[in-house]
């Protein structure tokens, strides 16, 4: 059985990313991109699924691990009768093909050590055929194939479907695996030094990491959540994933299971508003070459998920063979949300392009022509009712949140337009903005509750009202604005922390509930900074980044009655939300 989420560490290359487990298994690994089927899927069934496990002979978890300083790089150590020895992890950044690199190193005593690898690839389902050359074993299924370098004098066999690895390793001595992919029609998989492929790791990070400007309060949770970000960045594109992972469930046994290993342009935006505020502007301009890419064509197709190379068929699909993570069923793999209308994505990412804008990335003419072709959609549309932010599987509505972001989309436009004296239609997009901002005012505030509302003709509350402050809808005095944000603190509370909305009505066309939504939680903290309540938000601020697990990293969710994390891990929605909210309590 997999793991607790928590209990996972993320490695990654810039171009997919694997979970580490606190047991030295390897749980979660596809191969060669995000979005590739999983080499190792243990972690939504079991060993049969796909895991290499690395540990002293007689199992257990790890004593203590840690991120080397400002990488993605994990060492984990084990304390024994034998002695101590050190397991370190990382994915080289790539030249060519993906490799895991796993290294052990003797720390104390002699300790007798068992790697057991197994292989199966499309997602938990093929077993590969294992052959043994002079210096590999070679795993070979279909377009895939893997090869395992081990060293001399370390003992290896096949049983059971699985190759396994016995020795001993000594105080000083290290003994280093390397795991390569590529594909089966390619012979002769390229030699890595493993020590100089660390060294060479480790400083890429840190490089990387030093363009940081956060001065505040939280700079170790800041800078973990950014380099998180960074390696949910598919480098060769400029695409972002959501998350490395797939169908971890939002309830436990439940069916609220999703893929997010693509690029929602929402996930995107928001995690390049970050990057931005943070002093990491290549990312931002590689976001908006992969923009460019991936929706050119007809705004009225702009969909609200792409692959990492700017796919636009991502069929959802149901693996029936996998039993799912601690029985938590459908296992789906794609996302049904390609077919959606979001109307809120419009505003993010134009949002986005002025944030771009402002950092001093200059507005290219064809960019400029994106951006008036996505609000010539939009001025036809935003009165139309869609399945909203949260991605709705019941019947289409007004969502308060899609207006706002519409509003957003044509206010961030106006201004954009009177900064750069671009060509544009300004006249009409201050019509917009101010037709967008009176309807919300009439239709999406409950004059009885005195508060804004999930939707047109609905009571129920939604978190992502409080983009009405965020945004700059409406100013922070506004009492509004303040009764808004104590109802989504007291009704939607769950446990100390925010559900997203309550599951209780059927709007989301879902059976089942779920935890609550770590974003959602930062978004109140800034809220309630907005207006006023800096104490309360420092405090709500603190408690959430205290759900990290002990390396900071976070899942979609949060259970309060169980004490565990819930869904897919880790966030970027949620190390997102982290960072802007840390920026907004450092501020005066």
């Amino acid at each position: 059985m997999a793991g607790q989420i928590e209990d996972y560490a993320l490695i990654g290359d810039l171009q997919t990313a694997a979970l580490v487990g606190r047991d030295g298994s390897v749980d979660w690994l596809c191969l060669p991109r995000f979005d590739s089927p999983a080499c190792f899927a243990g972690l939504l069934g079991d060993t049969r699924h796909g895991a290499w496990r690395l540990s002293p002979v007689g199992g257990g978890q790890c004593t203590a691990r840690r991120y080397r300083p400002d990488t993605l790089i994990l060492e984990s150590d084990w304390e024994t009768p034998h002695g101590a020895l050190r397991v370190t992890d990382f994915m080289p950044h790539r030249d060519r093909v993906p490799q895991l690199i796993r290294i052990v190193e003797g720390l104390r005593g002699t300790v007798p050590v068992r790697a057991d690898l197994r292989l199966r690839f499309n997602h938990g389902r093929v077993a590969p055929w294992v052959r043994r050359t002079e210096h590999h074993r070679v795993a070979v299924a279909g377009p895939d194939s893997a090869w395992l370098r081990v060293p001399p004098g370390v003992h290896t066999f096949g049983h059971n479907g699985a190759t396994i690895s016995e020795f001993t390793v000594r105080e000083g001595q290290q003994v280093p695996f390397v795991l390569t992919w590529q594909p089966s029609h390619l012979h002769n998989a390229p030699r890595t030094d493993p020590l100089r492929a660390l060294d060479r790791t480790v400083t890429g990070w840190r490089e990387w990491a030093s363009n940081c400007r956060y001065k505040g309060e939280w700079p170790e949770a800041v800078l973990r959540s950014l380099i998180t970000l960074k390696a949910l960045a598919y480098e060769p594109t400029g695409g972002i994933v959501a998350a490395p992972t797939a169908s971890l469930p939002e309830e436990i046994g439940g069916e609220r299971n999703w893929d997010y290993r693509f690029c929602w342009l929402r996930d995107s935006s928001m995690t390049l508003s970050a990057l931005l505020r943070s002093g990491f502007r290549e990312e931002a301009a590689a976001w908006r070459k992969w923009l460019l890419r991936a929706i050119a064509g007809d705004p009225g197709d702009l969909q609200t998920v792409y692959g990492v190379a700017g796919e636009r068929g991502l069929p959802e699909t149901v693996a029936s063979w996998l039993p799912g993570y601690r029985d938590s069923t459908p296992v789906r793999f794609g996302n049904a949300a390609v077919h959606q209308l979001q109307l809120d994505v419009y505003g993010e990412v134009v949002d986005t392009l002025h944030l771009a804008l402002l950092a001093g990335i200059p507005m290219e003419r064809q960019v400029w022509s994106l951006l008036r072709s996505l609000m010539s959609y939009l001025e036809r549309h935003w009165s139309d009712p869609d399945e909203g932010l949260w991605e709705v599987r019941g019947e289409r509505r007004h969502f308060v949140h899609s207006k706002v972001m519409s509003w957003v989309a044509a206010d961030r436009a106006v201004r954009m337009a009177e900064i750069t004296g671009l060509p544009a239609p300004v006249d009409r997009w201050r019509t917009m903005r101010d037709q967008v901002h009176a309807d919300v005012c009439a239709n999406g505030y409950h004059r009885g509750r005195g508060v804004f509302v999930q939707y047109y003709g609905g009571k129920q509350l939604d978190a992502a009202t409080l983009f009405i402050v965020k945004t700059g809808f409406l100013p922070p005095d506004d009492p509004r604005v303040a009764r808004t944000v104590e109802a989504v603190r007291t009704e939607l509370d769950h446990g100390g922390f925010v559900r997203r909305y309550s599951t209780d009505h059927g709007t989301d066309g879902m059976p089942g509930t779920e935890g609550a939504f770590l974003a959602c939680s930062f978004w109140l903290a800034d809220a309630l900074t907005a207006i006023g309540r800096r104490d309360e938000a420092r405090e709500l601020f603190t408690r959430v980044v205290a759900l990290g697990n002990d390396l900071g990293l976070l899942s979609e969710q949060w259970d309060p009655a169980a004490g565990r994390q819930l869904g897919n891990t880790p966030q970027a929605f949620t190390h997102v939300a982290l960072v802007n909210s840390a920026f907004t309590l450092a501020e005066p």
